[in-house]
């Protein structure tokens, strides 16, 4: 990732958090982030987004989720937390440009604070944007770290997405870096994604929302945004994202219940459009067969009862 290297080719990629074990929705994403980037012709990378809470080995275990699966990927596997240099270097910049201001509000302070016209709730409203020099020292001398922002001279902004068309959002002076010293995910996923060059971004459309900041921000950087596909969630019968609680989520769980990993690539693939109801199939077939405009646009209801329980 030197600068002075030559540009990297086109790549996709999927960015696991390894807080623990992957469950069936994290696989769908990353069975989608392949297909994507593998029947593009760019290639594909994993990313461990491991600057916040992080359970030991659960990196090693998702790798091993993925493979089982048939998924490959280009070498190496980055980890965050070995690029905090590169994130700090991105952060002075931006500072010595006046493209930042330290920030002392705490979350509930943003969120009790009045908004703008129109604005978002939790939308930041500027309330330290514009300290005067006193006014930074005695909040410094109360003791309060600041988080650093960025100083944005928009307040939205469009993207493009493979599935959900042009998609316009707040963009509000968000966090660039925590007030723990941490790089905020908004700047560490951009500076990663232009070092790696990732141009196409493959994710759950949760993180929809979060797309117009980090756009914007790359723009900012200079460097182009990426490609993206906001992919439909995997949500419980009570339509609740899937989590833990919901019973045999996780390749392991699956496994214990008779249920084989290319079982799971099956019920993926059927989930996705690209199988039969008993079909057994590779990640190779599903690469002959995938069609992005063709994939479903709702949610998928995971109970275990289409597992034959």
């Amino acid at each position: 990732m030197d600068p002075e290297q030559a540009a990297p080719p086109p790549a996709g990629r999927y960015a696991p958090s390894p807080s623990g074990e992957l469950h069936v929705g994290n696989l769908r994403t990353a069975v989608l982030a392949w297909l994507f980037a593998r029947t593009t012709g760019r290639a594909f990378y994993i990313r461990m987004e491991d600057l916040d809470r992080t359970a030991v080995g659960a990196d090693r275990q998702q790798l091993a989720d993925l493979a089982a699966l048939g998924l490959d990927w280009d070498p190496p596997v980055v980890y965050q937390s070995q690029r905090l240099s590169s994130y700090r270097v991105v952060v002075d910049t931006l500072r010595d440009a006046g493209r930042t201001f330290e920030c002392y509000c705490t979350r509930r302070e943003i969120l009790e604070a009045p908004s703008a016209p129109h604005a978002p709730q939790g939308a930041y409203p500027g309330t330290c944007r514009d300290l005067t020099p006193a006014e930074r020292a005695e909040r410094r001398a109360a003791g309060r770290p600041p988080a650093i922002r960025i100083r944005t001279d928009v307040d939205r902004f469009t993207v493009t997405d493979i599935l959900h068309g042009e998609y316009t959002g707040m963009v509000d002076d968000f966090v660039v870096q925590r007030n723990d010293g941490t790089p905020a995910y908004n700047l560490a996923v951009v500076v990663d994604d232009a070092a790696q060059g990732v141009d196409q971004v493959v994710r759950g459309d949760d993180l929809l929302s979060s797309a117009p900041r980090q756009a914007y921000l790359a723009t900012l950087l200079g460097h182009r945004p990426p490609e993206y596909a906001h992919v439909p969630m995997v949500l419980n019968p009570k339509h609740v994202r899937l989590s833990k609680r919901d019973g045999a989520v996780t390749l392991a769980d699956l496994l214990e219940r008779g249920v084989t990993a290319s079982g799971v690539l099956n019920h993926i693939a059927h989930s996705l459009g690209l199988a039969g109801r008993h079909e057994s199939v590779e990640l190779a077939d599903l690469a002959d067969r995938f069609r992005p405009n063709e994939l479903p646009r709702e949610p998928w209801i995971y109970s275990m009862s289409e597992w034959g329980e």
